[in-house]
């Protein structure tokens, strides 16, 4: 899905500067909050005298991030990991290559590790600035993740509250689905294992807390490092496995991990491995599918419980079609909205009659699954395909 727009391109104002040196003078330092103004505007210890004319990304989290702000139309290239469909027009490039970077159009380059010396170098002779944006590691961090990509697109002060503002949204929307989990007095307990050889989403990781959010005990809460071994495994002997694609038949197979109660029970899922390692809209999925594949209640209707109305006995609910809906607004209309994506299986959230982040995620992954530009606003063409007899559902 191409939703990315062709920028009118202006006169490039500024060259973009790197300092590797931090508090460059004239630099609006971020480490403590909003800069006054946009730019000149420092984001780890690199100083950017104007907006980027474009920008090329090299990390698929940070893709990720980009796209939960709405601010993909600065991107310019991606790396091939970059495989989000929303991003599917822009061209592949290695940031090595810094001459074919540039003729992208691109003066910014992102990176979540550092590509090393010589590629920094290299970028910067063709007039390209290189950021390294370091992954989040709790929920605290994620914010600091937000604030400096956005600040790093669209300055010190607007980027920065809008990346503020979108993770705080996105943990509203997490928030959203831990309270609408059945309570329960003999709680879940549930692992995340990347393979069979004892990597898993542990307590200090966000990926972990990611568990805590759906509702779920972490078996490996205690571990560190993204390291569990089998005896930890053995004594917390969950209840349900996730894993990534691929993964489930390594899991059963395997001597340690054969023994315990979810591969037993055929309690082990696979999931988009990109759900556990992107931090926007992958994290709301991951939550949502490991929260709707314990409590498949969830996905079966939740307008009743709400006080909505309930759904008529063939065809669902009818969205009144005409009016485009979108975050703010309120009404019998989103309540209409809410009830036929519920029905869907896309709402994790009581049905409101508010256009809430909840709704907005709803929406888009609505949208996504049913090969749509991806924006979480309820237009006629999202509407028509809501009301259309081949919409198509969230499977658990």
């Amino acid at each position: 899905m191409g939703i990315l727009k062709k920028l009118t391109t202006g006169i490039l104002a500024a060259l973009l500067a790197v300092s590797t040196f931090s508090g460059c003078s004239g630099g609006g330092e971020i480490s403590s909050g909003a800069a006054a103004k946009d730019f000149p505007v420092t984001v780890e210890n690199v100083t950017l005298k104007s907006e980027p004319e474009g920008v090329a990304v090299f990390s698929p989290n940070l893709a990720d991030v980009i796209l939960a702000m709405g601010y993909e139309v600065s991107l310019k290239a991606k790396s091939a990991d970059c495989d989000q469909s929303d991003l599917s027009v822009l061209p592949n490039v290695t940031a090595s290559d810094a001459q074919a970077v540039r003729k992208t159009g691109a003066t910014l380059a992102l990176f979540e590790k550092d590509p090393g010396e010589d590629t920094r170098s290299a970028l910067s002779k063709e007039g390209i600035s290189s950021i390294v944006i370091a992954p989040a590691v709790s929920r605290e961090d994620l914010e600091r993740l937000y604030e400096e990509a956005g600040a790093a697109l669209k300055g010190g002060s607007t980027g920065y509250k809008k990346g503020q503002k979108t993770a705080q949204d996105i943990f509203m929307t997490l928030d959203d689905v831990t309270r609408v989990v059945p309570q329960s007095s003999s709680p879940v307990t549930v692992c995340y294992l990347y393979d069979a050889k004892g990597a898993a989403a542990t307590g200090d990781m966000l990926a972990g807390k990611l568990i805590e959010c759906a509702g779920l005990v972490n078996g490996v809460a205690s571990s560190t490092n993204g390291k569990a071994d089998a005896r930890t495994l053995k004594i917390a002997n969950p209840q349900y496995i996730f894993c990534p694609t691929g993964v489930k038949k390594e899991l059963e197979e395997s001597a340690d991990y054969k023994s315990l109660t979810a591969v037993q029970k055929g309690k082990v899922y696979e999931m988009d491995p990109s759900y556990m390692a992107r931090q926007g809209r992958g994290m709301i999925q991951a939550v949502s599918f490991m929260a709707g594949t314990v409590y498949p209640e969830l996905l079966q209707g939740s307008s009743s419980e709400s006080g909505g109305e309930s759904s008529p006995s063939s065809g669902g609910t009818s969205v009144p079609a005409g009016q485009t809906l979108k975050s703010g607004d309120k009404g019998d209309a989103v309540k209409a909205l809410q009830t036929r994506l519920d029905e869907l299986g896309y709402m994790f959230v009581p049905v409101s009659g508010e256009y809430t982040a909840a709704t907005v995620q709803a929406v888009k992954d609505f949208q996504y699954l049913n090969g749509m530009t991806v924006t979480g606003i309820a237009d006629s063409e999202t509407q028509q395909k809501l009301n259309s007899p081949d919409a198509k559902k969230r499977e658990n």
